[in-house]
């Protein structure tokens, strides 16, 4: 079978095993797929519940010394992005069973996040509509070039991707840019017709109302004393396992009719391997490779899922430790099939321009 034949039929081969067909693969990881209300409302729940405790004390440790309140919100903020992963459950329909409870559970927990549900839900659609697919970047994901779209960048072009992909902005700078500002005004969106602001604009109005009442209670310099470090560290881990999800150096790109969805959602997504209290605070998120191959499984039943499917197991699988490297990848380079840096970019054109001076 040729290579784009089997990507036509949703065949593809999982390393370490014979070629597998992965829609059967997708439809076996569909029956794990069934929400449940009870779990949903109990998982809900100890998510929500220690975060409004945690703020209490933060308010509370004031009194004696930041260093205190620094260190509440470290658990603060995991229960907080704890709350966000949920709320990506919703926007997959995976949470609770009906749509309207994940739509209005999603919204409320969005004016937690900063982010406003209805627009993030439409570009992470888009996300994992067009993942790995070079064709269609640009929407709910990180900006990746390839090696010949950055050579032929102006010098201006090369320092504004430099920076963008620099880890202070990327890990730092991105995340309040993304979380204050871009999504109080979707300016991007303007084509869109009004769900995008109206989203915007709802939440911005909860945002307000919400903050008004905490001031209220404990001072604006106590409020932001609290809140700021809680937000910039929940977004900041954020963005770093989205980040991480995608960007590793055997991750899968591919446009026009070499791109397969099954096969980009598999295999262009990764086995993140946590710690278990770290797995728990990111919601099995680290399981991305089955979550993109079938989105609307229970966080709580990603497990299982992998479990039934072992072979799954060893696909794009990360430690932190080395996750880290990924870092450094920046540039996708089509002719390896891999994510590079600056430096083996440029290494690898200063080689081709040898080359051809001595051909």
């Amino acid at each position: 079978m040729s290579s784009n034949a089997a990507k036509s039929s949703g065949t593809s081969r999982i390393p370490g095993s014979e070629p597998r067909d992965l829609r059967e693969i997708a439809r076996h990881l569909a029956t794990f797929r069934q929400p449940s209300n009870v779990r949903g409302f109990i998982e809900l729940a100890v998510s929500a519940a220690p975060l409004a405790l945690l703020w209490f004390l933060m308010w509370l440790s004031l009194d004696v010394h930041y260093a205190i309140t620094l260190l509440l919100a470290l658990p603060a903020a995991g229960f907080l992005l704890r709350l966000f992963l949920i709320q990506h459950d919703c926007g997959h329909g995976a949470f609770f069973k009906g749509r309207r409870a994940n739509d209005w559970v999603g919204r409320c927990i969005g004016v937690l996040t900063l982010s406003p549900y209805d627009l993030w839900r439409r570009g992470h659609a888009a996300h994992h509509a067009g993942t790995g697919n070079l064709d269609r970047r640009g929407t709910g994901d990180v900006d990746t070039l390839t090696v010949r779209e950055f050579r032929e960048l102006s010098f201006w072009g090369r320092l504004r991707y430099r920076l963008y992909r620099n880890p202070a902005v990327m890990f730092g700078l991105g995340p309040a840019w993304l979380f204050f500002l871009r999504y109080r005004l979707p300016l991007g969106h303007m084509r869109e017709g009004r769900g995008p602001w109206l989203s915007a604009m709802g939440t911005n109005c909860a945002i307000a109302v919400i903050s008004a009442g905490l001031i209220a209670l404990v001072g604006w310099r106590a409020f932001l004393l609290i809140q700021l470090p809680i937000i910039l560290i929940a977004s900041s881990a954020g963005v770093w396992l989205f980040y991480v999800q995608h960007q590793f150096e055997q991750t899968h790109w591919s446009k026009g009719k070499d791109w397969a969805f099954h096969e980009a959602a598999l295999l262009g997504s990764s086995h993140y391997v946590l710690p278990g209290v770290l797995r728990w605070f990111t919601a099995n998120i680290g399981m991305h490779h089955i979550h993109h191959l079938c989105s609307n499984i229970p966080f709580y039943r990603l497990p299982a899922a992998l479990d039934a499917r072992p072979e799954l197991a060893e696909i794009n699988r990360l430690t932190f430790r080395q996750s880290l490297r990924s870092i450094r990848l920046v540039l996708w380079d089509e002719a390896a099939g891999r994510l590079v840096s600056f430096r083996d970019a440029r290494v690898r054109m200063e080689s081709a321009a040898t080359s051809r001076r001595a051909s």
